[in-house]
């Protein structure tokens, strides 16, 4: 049975994250933590609780907010920027309290994007594993040189400014593409230009932007095949925004130079959990992770203290601002 004002947090699966919650809502609200995602299977265990937390992988569709307010939850406080995950329609309709994370350390997803692209580039995971066996070998390790390359921003809001700072710092050409340009990424040099451009020419491609209706597969077939054969493809944003059958296609055919994903279109219920005893029932994904130019990580460049002690505390004044009936601009839905 939860306590008075208890607040419940789905989705928490690391003990650096648990311990950050536990020391910001300690003699605040009392908290409780399980390490399973919130989705239609999982709603259940929220009856009773007013206030809920959850997880960036939580499915928060009309039936699991209806199955919320059914158990007597009236607020949900999501620990992430994105929000394509939540029926907003519903939670209006249902009377639900729904905020997010409206922001975090840009730095550490920028800086883990740049970290992907250069092992990739660098042939680190390769090299890693061949040292790990004594074989010091350079053969199919050769790299090349950031400095001069172009390199192609896609979305320049703070992460892609951020990403863009970085970039500026290696001497290259900066390319950029947003439906909203941003004075700081042109004071850096970059130039603004339509997206078939971008992906013509540039040399290392990164994706910042969300995940929306208008930008879903944003790199499919005929994205790919605009890109030059050794382009990088960095994706640290929303795994939606490639199509992965494609980009398998694309890959099989040599038309890419290497890819590395933060995110995967279809990684609930597999990112954040240990799948090394199962048999692998995602042949995308499982191809994927075939090929010697593709790095997989799971969905860990948020992940840094400064950027989850920022989530974490947004979410705690979340809370509070629910208890206040107080609007703020984490608010997506205010409390009915």
């Amino acid at each position: 049975m939860a306590q008075a004002d208890e607040v419940l947090a789905f989705g928490v699966q690391t003990r650096d994250e648990r311990a950050i919650l536990e020391s910001a809502f300690a003699g605040r609200y009392p908290l409780r933590c399980l390490d399973v995602v919130l989705n239609e299977d999982t709603a259940p265990l929220a009856d009773g609780y007013e206030v809920v937390s959850a997880s960036v992988n939580a499915d928060l569709s009309a039936p699991v907010l209806r199955r919320l307010d059914t158990g007597g939850t009236k607020a949900v406080c999501q620990r992430s920027t994105g929000f394509n995950n939540i029926d907003l329609d519903e939670a209006e309709r249902l009377g639900l309290y729904i905020a997010r994370v409206d922001y975090y350390s840009p730095y550490s997803v920028a800086e883990f994007a740049w970290t992907l692209a250069l092992g990739l580039d660098r042939n680190l995971p390769r090299a890693t594993i061949r040292t790990r066996d004594f074989d010091f070998r350079l053969d199919g390790l050769l790299g090349r040189d950031v400095h001069g390359r172009t390199i192609g921003v896609i979305g320049t809001g703070k992460i892609g400014e951020s990403f863009a700072r970085i970039a500026a710092g290696f001497g290259v050409t900066l390319l950029g593409w947003d439906a909203r340009p941003n004075p700081a990424c042109e004071a850096l040099g970059l130039t603004y230009v339509p997206l078939p451009d971008l992906l013509a020419a540039s040399d290392v491609i990164s994706l910042h932007v969300p995940l929306l209706p208008e930008t879903h597969h944003l790199i499919d077939a005929p994205a790919l095949s605009t890109m030059k054969p050794d382009a990088l493809l960095i994706n640290t944003s929303r795994g939606g925004l490639i199509n992965s059958e494609a980009l398998v296609k694309a890959l099989k055919e040599h038309r890419l130079g290497g890819v590395a994903l933060d995110v995967y279109e279809e990684e609930a219920g597999v990112f954040f959990y240990d799948r090394s005893h199962e048999v692998v029932a995602d042949d995308v994904l499982a191809r994927l992770m075939t090929f010697p130019n593709v790095l997989v990580t799971s969905h860990q460049a948020y992940f840094t203290r400064d950027a989850v002690e920022q989530i974490v505390n947004t979410t705690l004044a979340n809370v509070d601002a629910y208890y206040a009936g107080r609007r703020t601009a984490a608010t997506l839905v205010p409390r009915g």
